[in-house]
């Protein structure tokens, strides 16, 4: 599988990226059928910090909601929510890109993957796609349920685009038992059913624990569907945005 990032590599690639507004969950429905966001009590807003983009990223420039281009996994709807932190008013018109691993744990687009560093993807666009949000703030998008990789737990990046300079870098995860659950009972999953990393032990995970709280999504079923739902609070103030870049400093300097 692909090579896990040093803490010192991931904080590089963060550093080297605009610096984005801080992310927010809060537990609201994120989806009309789809429940609060998961470990978060009610009624509370919870800051957090900017994560890192990861090695990755590339934009495809595909404005599409179904990302699957046919890989194999079990069917999964991400529904998201974009918000403005304190005023809770819907953010209409924001770019919002995901991207993330397959059932397999590789992503497309770049070579050196796999346990062998002989996969390459190069060229290929799979479980990457854009949106627009709607007047209430939502996207949505089509995809698999996205298998790991050694050193990280299994989650999907997000970049929220309020404008041409300032963005949202964040990556959010799922609780720790439904992967198991996934990975235990679906093909081709079970193939290497048990992650090397959980939430609790994964570092980029645990630095937005640190700083204010998980970003684990809220998990539910339409039918055979698997539907992960966040709601993502934009601090359009510039302070925490400062903040983040100052604490990823500190972090690379320590190292």
């Amino acid at each position: 599988m692909t090579k896990p990032l040093s803490r010192r590599q991931a904080l590089k690639t963060a550093l080297a990226a605009p610096v984005a507004s801080t992310m927010v969950t809060e537990p609201a429905r994120a989806a009309n059928d789809t429940p609060a966001a998961a470990a978060q009590p009610p009624g509370q807003c919870t800051l957090l910090p900017q994560a890192v983009e990861g090695p990755y990223y590339f934009d495809p420039k595909l404005m599409r909601s179904d990302i699957t281009e046919g890989r194999p996994g079990a069917p999964l709807r991400l529904s998201l929510r974009i918000i403005e932190a304190g005023s809770c008013k819907p953010i209409s018109g924001a770019r919002v890109d995901v991207w993330h691993a397959d059932a397999n744990g590789i992503y497309s687009g770049y070579t050196g993957q796999g346990a062998s560093r002989e996969i390459s993807t190069k060229g290929q666009t799979y479980l990457r796609g854009t949106q627009t949000t709607d007047a209430d703030g939502r996207v949505a998008f089509t995809s698999v349920y996205p298998g790991w990789y050694p050193g990280r737990t299994p989650h999907i990046h997000v970049k929220v685009f309020l404008n041409e300079t300032s963005l949202v870098i964040g990556q959010i995860y799922f609780p720790d038992d439904y992967s198991a659950r996934i990975y235990a009972t679906h093909q081709p999953y079970n193939d290497r059913p048990t992650p090397d990393t959980t939430n609790a032990t994964d570092w980029i995970y645990g630095d937005g624990q640190r700083e204010g709280g998980g970003t684990v999504l809220a998990m539910s079923k339409d039918g055979d569907i698997i539907v992960a739902a966040l709601l993502i609070g934009v601090d359009k103030s510039g302070e925490t945005a400062a903040k983040a870049s100052r604490g990823f400093l500190r972090r690379l300097l320590r190292l």
